[in-house]
């Protein structure tokens, strides 16, 4: 060790001047002067241990070693090491192999260590006992572990011929190094032996010792106790007191124990000597009673000691016969432990399962939670010391260490993600060392240098059983492997935990804990768990924990829910077989362009919670939780449906249990027809998009301090400072804010001459409020003054670049104070026209000026009372009239409605079917068709619409799914050909997501109405049922086409020649008009494909005999304008099929009584107003009447059902 002194002499005399030196500076007190017997002493005690193995006698020095201090050791050894004094090279390399092949062997180094052990950090005999063991010199202490302590070696000068250094972990600045002593010490000094005693010694064995106990205050003043040791507790430490509980005893299990309570800070290092089943005397024992425990019980006292039990050293003392014929009362438990808490009792009572207790000796073989106190051992048992206060032992633990455990319990299947049996001990039992591990320590991570203090908060004041302390430990480790280091720091994050300050991690879990293990109302009672018969401990009782959930990775979280939606994918599943068979390949493939999957936290095994830092992306404008492993986008909601908007949000740690993880599946294909449905080669590409939705009332929202966060490398996102220490501010109202698109701006003048690409970026309409205003300390100064303070000064505000990270914060009727970090600069928030928009919309608009948002500028929403007041007065969302949004006069083009999503679908775009890119490049316009369901207040049959989003409008929104609630504002209403009213998406378009799709669906009956009813005009459902009569068919087709371009296929052959078709698929197609009454109205319904078959009154059997029957000739119309059928030219009068057709649809089988679910042909507007009731003459015998007749309606069939009562008639003819 080159760092940790100087380098060993080459000659005799050089080392043993060298030696001379060491030994005065070192071990000589402070007090004396040269001490040359010391040194004599020292040189010749290291030259016995040099040549004791009669290897080395060509040197009789060891020269190539050199001495080392504790100071040199805790100063320059930064590195773990090993030294043995007479071992050579061969006989390392032979210990070394032991390491093999799961560790690396401790470096050897040649040093050589003296010192005095001792049990005392101080000089005086009181200073610093605790138990723990030291080796100290003149230049410093350091903290050691021995295997076998001899009570009679403390305060002796030692040479120490094998012992290792392992110094403190890099990031763990608390903790010092230690010294492990493989070998007995030699004595510098000759050890005086102390000689037996003249008088044999009055001793009382544990039966007589616990008789006495019962008969009050004993009349035998501080005896002396004798017995075998049968029981080992751990050495408790608690801010007032340490000490351990041994337990005397015979070697018959019949024969009760006495426990002994050694509390003398000198005294503790008893425990380090203590040995099972060895025989003790303890002398000038007392009895005491305990706070806290009922019974009475031995005790030390400063004058007892502790001595090996010699036989004829000893002699039974002598008791009053009325003592001896006492029963001796056995300790029981008192009834404060039993009932120590309600708490306690309603968490006992599930607990089915006892623990085993038992001595176990092993091998450490791996570590698993360091700080938790959790190991591996002999490679198929769990070990938990995390019950005990193992501080000194902690330092040891690694691969390789040998352990005895005493009185440990032993519980299996305790579940929580623990799969094998796990031994835990308690206080009652203690740990023996037996032997060093001579692996080197592995590296040691952050989070496994600290939390320990968070662990033991666990286990000494929320007091977790130990199936649900293995899961919190193991859900600990998973949140700091998410979050740490680049989030949050593992110290932070695993800080210690007080009162009015909680860990993060803590935090985290509690949401959990306080369910399934709420806070005790009182503390551990250690002395009853050691004490008690019998044994009661937190560990006695346990059941199997089913794992409440676990916290995964977001990148995992993602690779999951995509691995799930694309494994759902099944396009027989999304379009049915009876209506697929009808489908084009165009509309085959548009159905299946688009589709989505909704994963809840149940629907993982365990549950998932999410986990994460809100960022909001720099590139894309949403909001996105993120952890190490990548990032996940999410759509927010705050309380009472209102929207995200505070930024201070920003960089706040995030819980949700409750979430929605939505899968956009987008998949690009070419089925030919429906046929080939389960073939994924027709498959050419797939995309999902994965994000998740809650709402912050679901969230667990934790403030993260910005001290604690940092990164090796500058962060990807810019984060939302706490305040800048100067700037300039101002605030502004927002009116109105536009899309978040792809848009070309020009570069201010002076840069590149390149063109401008499109970048995503959204304009903001608002107005100031006020003048700017500088920092002043914590605050703001006074607003500056404007040239004319009533007239509003209209804004619009240009956000691209980096800046488009406050999107998901702005909205519509609230206020914000947009700051500018840094020194002040004159007119900072004054129109700069970098942008180059055009001044004309600017004054269509009524804005005065246009700013472009900075990079650097932040974002605060505006908390003042008084301007909050004022927002409050009108809170309610802005919306269009029902009759400006379906009449045809109306002057209004753009509308605002809330609205439910009905379906979602991919459609042609509204203008022409391609578009060029800037690469000249074609590439297929995309839209999607949104029907909705219009909220109207007090409308108890909400009018339905089609929205259309076409691109580039369409990718960058969230949440418009299916069964969620939005508000849409500034659609461009139009009217379609055949007097429709749709709304589509412009830029200035604004949407705000107010609730989520249910998590589940409930099937709602549609109403069941009179056909009158819909001609009242009034509010009328858009899909009922009516139970109907058919009166007549109209009309009926039959045909083939082909599945790629429609065209007839006569013999299943495509007509279309040049170009010719690419397939010879065809698909039938069917469709029929009914004229149906219920006796209040008539109506004509059109039906299509497969309903026709349900019109028809056919089974499944018969439509598809008669549809082959029609592939010959490709296509049969029948037109029914009375009681005959005139046939088109294309059929043939006297054809057995047109036959069986014109007889069919005349027949009972067809015209019956029906129960029909429909829809209105044309959605309900106020352009095209009601065909009043005309007149219309019937003959009724020679009587002809003149009546009133509604006008027909015209409906759309959704399905056709038989009426529970059928008539027998018909009931018979359309069986199969």
């Amino acid at each position: 060790m080159a760092s940790c002194g100087a380098q060993p002499p080459s000659s005799e005399q050089a080392w043993l001047e060298a030696a001379q030196t060491f030994i005065q500076k070192t071990l000589c007190p402070s007090s004396e002067e040269s001490n040359g017997q010391l040194t004599q002493l020292v040189i010749d005690c290291v030259k016995t241990v040099w040549l004791s193995q009669g290897r080395n006698q060509d040197f009789t020095l060891p020269l190539s070693y050199s001495f080392v201090s504790a100071q040199d050791l805790r100063t320059h050894q930064h590195h773990p090491c090993f030294s043995h004094l007479s071992w050579s090279s061969s006989e390392y390399q032979a210990w070394a192999k032991k390491a093999e092949p799961n560790g690396t062997p401790l470096p050897r180094e040649q040093l050589i260590l003296l010192g005095t052990l001792t049990d005392s950090l101080g000089d005086l005999e009181q200073d610093g006992r605790n138990g723990s063991l030291y080796v100290k010199d003149n230049t410093g202490v350091l903290g050691c572990e021995l295997i076998d302590l001899d009570l009679s070696w403390l305060g002796h000068l030692f040479l120490f011929p094998s012992w290792s250094y392992l110094p403190p972990a890099k990031w763990n600045f608390s903790e010092e190094g230690h010294l492990e002593l493989w070998a007995a010490p030699v004595p510098v000094f000759p050890l005086t032996i102390s000689p037996d005693p003249l008088v044999p010694i009055p001793v009382l064995y544990p039966e007589t010792a616990s008789r006495l106990l019962t008969h009050g205050k004993p009349r035998v003043t501080q005896p002396n106790l004798a017995g075998n040791l049968v029981g080992l507790s751990a050495l408790v430490r608690s801010q007032k007191k340490a000490y351990f509980i041994l337990s005397l005893g015979r070697s018959s299990p019949a024969v009760s124990r006495v426990p002994v309570i050694v509390q003398i800070p000198g005294q503790l290092v008893w425990h380090r000597a203590l040995q099972p089943d060895r025989a003790y005397v303890l002398t000038g024992v007392r009895a005491s009673k305990i706070r806290g425990y009922r019974d009475r019980v031995w005790t030390t006292s400063p004058s007892s000691r502790l001595l090996l039990l010699k036989p004829e050293c000893v002699q039974e003392l002598e008791l009053e016969e009325s003592l001896l014929k006492a029963d001796p009362t056995p300790l029981t438990v008192p009834s404060s432990s039993q009932n120590s808490s309600s708490q306690d009792s309603g968490r006992q009572k599930d607990l089915d399962r006892d623990s085993t207790l038992l001595h176990y000796g092993g091998t450490v073989t791996g570590v698993v939670n360091a700080p938790a106190g959790l190991y591996e051992l002999d490679g198929q048992l769990g070990l938990c010391l995390a019950y005990q206060q193992f501080h000194s032992l902690r330092r040891v633990m690694r691969p390789g260490v040998s352990l005895k455990l005493l009185d440990v319990h032993l519980l299996q299947s305790v579940g929580g993600g623990t799969k094998r049996p796990v031994l835990a001990t308690c206080c009652r039992g203690a740990v023996l060392l037996q032997s060093f591990s001579c692996q080197k320590p592995g590296n040691q991570c952050s989070h496994q240098a600290h939390g320990a203090s968070l662990y033991e908060h666990l286990i000494w004041e929320r007091h977790l059983g130990l199936p649900l302390y293995l899961w919190a430990a193991k859900a600990l480790e998973e949140l700091a492997c998410k979050l740490c280091p680049h989030m949050l720091r593992h110290y932070q994050f695993l800080q210690h935990s007080s009162p009015g300050n909680p860990s993060l991690g803590l935090q985290l879990l509690a949401p959990t804990l306080d369910v399934l293990a709420p806070p005790p109302s009182t503390g551990r009672k250690v002395f009853s768990e050691i004490l008690t018969e019998p044994h009661h401990c937190p560990l006695q009782k346990y059941a199997r924990l089913q794992t409440p959930y676990c916290f995964p990775t977001l990148a995992s979280l993602r690779e999951e829910a995509e691995r799930r939606a694309w494994a759902s994918f099944e396009p027989k599943a999304l379009l049915p077989l009876p209506e697929a068979a009808h489908l084009t390949s165009c509309q085959l493939n548009h159905r299946l362009a688009w589709s989505w999957l909704c994963l809840l936290p149940s629907a993982f095994q365990p549950a998932q919670v999410l986990l994460g830092v809100l960022v909001a992306s720099s590139h894309k404008g949403y909001l996105q939780l993120r952890d190490q492993s990548g990032s996940l986008p999410c759509l927010l909601l705050a309380e009472n449906q209102q929207p995200l908007m505070d930024p201070q949000l920003i960089g706040c740690l995030v819980r949700v249990e409750k979430f929605q993880l939505i899968v956009e599946r987008n998949v690009r294909s070419a089925f030919p027809s429906w046929k080939e449905l389960s073939e994924a080669d027709f498959i050419r590409k797939r995309q999902a998009r994965v994000y998740a939705q809650f709402s912050l009332t679901d969230a667990l929202i934790l403030p993260v301090p910005r001290a604690i966060l940092y990164s090796a490398t500058p962060p990807a996102e810019p984060r939302c400072p706490e305040g800048p220490h100067e700037g300039q501010s101002r605030l502004f109202l927002v009116s109105h804010k536009e899309a978040l698109m792809k848009r070309n701006f020009c570069a201010p003048p002076g840069t590149s001459s390149e063109a401008p690409t499109p970048t995503f970026s959204f304009c903001v309409t608002g107005s100031w409020l006020g003048g700017t205003q500088r920092k002043e300390g914590t605050g703001w100064g006074p607003p500056e003054p404007q040239g004319d303070e009533n007239e509003d000064q209209k804004v619009f505000l240009i956000f691209f670049g980096s800046s488009v990270r406050w999107f998901a914060f702005l909205h519509p009727g609230q206020v914000y104070r947009l700051v500018a970090p840094g020194p002040p600069t004159p007119a900072v928030f004054e129109a700069d026209g970098s942008a180059c928009r055009s001044q004309r919309p600017l004054e269509l608009a009524g804005c005065v000026s246009c700013l472009t948002v900075q990079n650097e500028w932040t974002l605060e929403l505006e908390r003042s009372p008084d301007i909050t007041d004022e927002l409050s007065v009108n809170k309610a969302l802005p919306e269009s009239s029902l009759t400006n949004l379906l009449s045809g006069n109306s002057a209004d083009s753009l509308v605002t409605f809330s609205a439910e999503i009905l379906s979602r679908t991919l459609c042609e775009p509204l203008v022409g079917p391609v578009r060029k890119k800037p690469a000249n490049t074609r590439a297929t316009r995309r839209c999607v068709k949104l029907a909705v369901a219009l909220e109207i207040a007090g409308c108890e049959f909400p009018p339905h619409l089609d929205i259309y989003v076409e691109d580039p409008l369409w990718p960058s929104l969230q949440g418009l799914l299916p069964g969620a609630r939005v508000h849409f504002s500034q659609l461009e209403r139009r009217v379609s050909r055949s007097h429709n009213v749709y709304c589509c998406f412009r830029s200035s378009t604004y949407v705000r997501i107010l609730s989520f799709p249910p998590e589940s669906t409930i099937s709602v009956p549609l109403p069941t109405v009179h056909l009158a009813e819909l001609l009242k005009g009034g509010q009328t459902p858009f899909q009922a049922t009516a139970s109907c009569h058919i009166v007549s068919v109209f009309s009926l087709q039959l045909r083939w086409v082909c599945a790629h371009c429609t065209s007839p296929c006569p013999q299943g052959r495509c007509i279309l020649q040049s170009p010719a078709c690419s397939t010879q698929t065809s698909v039938s197609q069917a469709s029929i008009r009914l004229l149906v009454e219920d006796g209040t109205a008539a109506a004509l319904v059109t039906c299509s494909n497969h309903h026709v078959a349900a019109a028809l009154g056919l089974c499944p059997r018969e439509w598809t005999a008669l549809l082959e029957s029609v592939r010959g000739p490709g296509r049969v119309a029948l037109q029914f304008t009375g009681p005959g059928a005139q046939l088109e030219s294309s059929a043939k009068d006297d054809e057995p099929l047109t036959l069986f057709l014109r007889t069919l649809c005349t027949s009972p089988c067809v015209l019956r009584p029906i129960v029909l679910a429909f829809e209105l042909e044309r959605k309900p507007s106020k352009i095209t107003p009601l065909e009043p009731p005309r007149l219309q003459r019937f003959q009724c015998g020679e009587h002809p009447l003149l009546t009133r007749v509604n006008p027909r309606l015209r409906l759309s069939c959704l399905s056709i059902r038989e009426p529970e009562h059928p008539s027998s008639l018909w009931a018979s003819a359309s069986s199969c």
